[in-house]
């Protein structure tokens, strides 16, 4: 037998139900169903701390005011990987943003990491963009996307720092601040206060420099990378980022893995070196652990490898990937997933998705299809990532 249990339960309000106030209890052993409804069915003139189901997600969410709006409720819940009939978790969001080839597109898309499925619409960029920093760069609440180019082919490359955030679904929003040099392949990585931007092309750069995530400040000078490249990608825990990868100054592929610590400034330092030359897939990674899905160039392969991020050394082997070879995708994580979008295998584009449980070696799974097939060396970010 269940019992509610009010201090007073007053006349009905302007909505039609009861007003319950004082102290409430709850008691019994089944379940209680709040109101649902889909996301073009959110009410918006609520009180904070509103509570409903959203039909579209399968998710709680919560109501955090008229400038916020409606926000998930996370809770962390493992998946076991293969259990791909299993909607459970609510967990952290992966965006991707932006990117294509030869031309641009302005849509954005997420998804829930803990579940498996196909991403849902976002929202748009705020321009026509691509070749944003790669790398996961924000806190949990705001992402960040570094630099860029506007299309169409040839358009005007940027050093601009954009934001989006994560919990709502809407337009991204450019600060009207600018990073130190304006450059496009860039890596981007941070932790809970700084994003860092590293590298990139046209001109070939070598510069480091950094954002403050709460004010969106211009950019500040950071150091140099120890090789000038483009096409790397960054991962952080909350004291180090490392920047993977990339091709060199004279077009030549390399394995160059090189770190910084975050709190403070100076040049990059070796760390060690990645399994396969050139361009990355995409790298995911929890507080202690970077695995990425190597891609490379000239040769595309299937390798995923990861790092221990505190200890300086060679990456080792992680897996394999089951879906097809590709380069120039993204990796979002939370802090057990991570996941490695898109890309292209050097003839045509792809919408794959492939997952792995980040404290774990083994291959990938399938995670479902990004809602943009042709999306290509765009930007990610995660509620989640190992930098938070």
């Amino acid at each position: 037998m269940s019992e509610v249990r009010v201090n007073n339960l007053s006349n009905e309000n302007s909505s039609g139900g009861p007003t319950i106030s004082g102290i409430t209890t709850f008691s019994g052993t089944s379940y209680f169903v709040p109101p649902s409804g889909d996301t073009g069915s959110r009410p918006t003139n609520c009180a904070p701390g509103s509570l409903r189901f959203n039909t579209d997600t399968a998710h709680l969410e919560y109501y955090r005011g008229d400038t916020i709006g409606w926000v998930e409720v996370e809770a962390e819940l493992t998946e076991p990987l293969g259990n791909h009939n299993q909607k459970t978790g609510i967990g952290h969001r992966g965006i991707l943003v932006g990117g294509g080839s030869p031309t641009g597109t302005n849509d954005m898309e997420y998804h829930n990491i803990s579940t498996f499925g196909s991403a849902l619409d976002f929202g748009d960029l705020y321009n026509l963009d691509r070749n944003q920093g790669n790398g996961q760069a924000g806190s949990s609440t705001r992402m960040l996307t570094l630099c860029g180019d506007l299309t169409p082919a040839g358009g005007s490359i940027h050093a601009s720092i954009v934001h989006i955030t994560i919990a709502s679904t809407g337009n991204s929003t450019d600060s009207g601040n600018d990073l130190t040099v304006a450059r496009r392949l860039n890596a981007q990585l941070s932790n809970s206060t700084r994003a860092v931007a590293a590298g990139g092309y046209e001109p070939f750069s070598d510069v480091i420099d950094f954002t403050t995530i709460s004010s969106l400040s211009s950019g500040v000078d950071f150091g140099n990378l120890t090789v000038t490249r483009y096409f790397p990608s960054g991962a952080a825990s909350s004291t180090r980022g490392v920047f993977v990868k990339g091709i060199n100054s004279s077009g030549t592929n390399i394995n160059t893995i090189d770190y910084i610590t975050i709190s403070s400034t100076g040049d990059a330092t070796d760390f060690g070196d990645s399994q396969s030359t050139g361009q990355y897939l995409g790298t995911a990674n929890n507080s202690t652990r970077i695995v990425f899905a190597e891609g490379g160039s000239p040769s595309i392969v299937n390798t995923i490898s990861f790092l221990t991020t505190a200890t300086t050394g060679d990456a080792t082997d992680f897996g394999d990937l089951i879906g097809t070879n590709r380069r120039g995708g993204g990796g979002t994580s939370s802090p057990t997933r991570g996941i490695f979008h898109c890309g292209h295998d050097g003839s045509s584009f792809h919408d794959e998705q492939d997952a792995v449980e980040l404290a774990t070696t083994g291959n990938s799974v399938d995670f479902g299809d990004a809602a943009n097939g042709n999306r290509f060396r765009f930007g990610v970010g995660s509620s989640g990532h190992g930098g938070l």
